[in-house]
Formats: C-alpha cells, sequence, structure tokens
C-alpha cells in the first residue's frame, strides 16, 4: 500500500515527512499497472470505459494506459493559471503561475 511505503521511505509515521516522502512512490493498481504518486499529490491511473449491463455490471471496451492526474483544470477559468507542486522550491498545492505566488495550500 502506498502509504506503508512513504512510511518506510520517510522513517517514521510523522504525517508532514510521510506526506513529502509520498512523491514518487509506485504501487501496483487494480487493472495490473502501477500507481504513483507525482508531484501534485495526485496518482497516475489508466481511465477505462465500460459498458453497463442491465444487472448492474460492466466490461471493459477500452483502456488506457496510466495517464497524470492533474490538481486543476485549464479548462476552467477559476484554476487555468494554477498548477500544484508538493516539492521545492514551490511547497503549494494551488500556485498561481501568472501571479508568481502560491494562493492556498502553502507549507
Amino acid at each position: 500500500d502506498m502509504w506503508v511505503k512513504a512510511v518506510e521511505k520517510a522513517g517514521t509515521t510523522d504525517s508532514e515527512a510521510v506526506q513529502r516522502a509520498l512523491i514518487g512512490v509506485e504501487v501496483p493498481n487494480l487493472t495490473g499497472g502501477k500507481a504513483k504518486m507525482l508531484a501534485n499529490h495526485m496518482i497516475s491511473k489508466p481511465v477505462l470505459i465500460g459498458e453497463i449491463h442491465t444487472d448492474d455490471q460492466f466490461d471493459v471496451v477500452a483502456q488506457t494506459p496510466e495517464v497524470n492526474g492533474e490538481a486543476w483544470s485549464g479548462l476552467l477559468s477559476e484554476s487555468k493559471n494554477l498548477i500544484a507542486d508538493w516539492t521545492p522550491p514551490l511547497n503549494c498545492g494551488a500556485y498561481d503561475k501568472v501571479a508568481k505566488k502560491c494562493t492556498t495550500g502553502a507549507r
């Protein structure tokens, strides 16, 4: 599990140390690939498209390779200038690339 690997990497259960250690940790995902914690605190994972049946079950009809998760959408005006990067020097969950400052979530 990702948390266990991050604790082992950090050498402690201190929450801030574990959060820093999470970046780069990879674990098997449920689709047979790997989930990796990215610097934006999102994970990589495949996208699955399914066909739903009347019995509430589904068949996967298409699947991508692992896709990197994004913390902010470039399609929305309120977040188009934001990125999340929890590594130095930013250490920020909502860094405004235009204003060049962390708007929230700084540590």
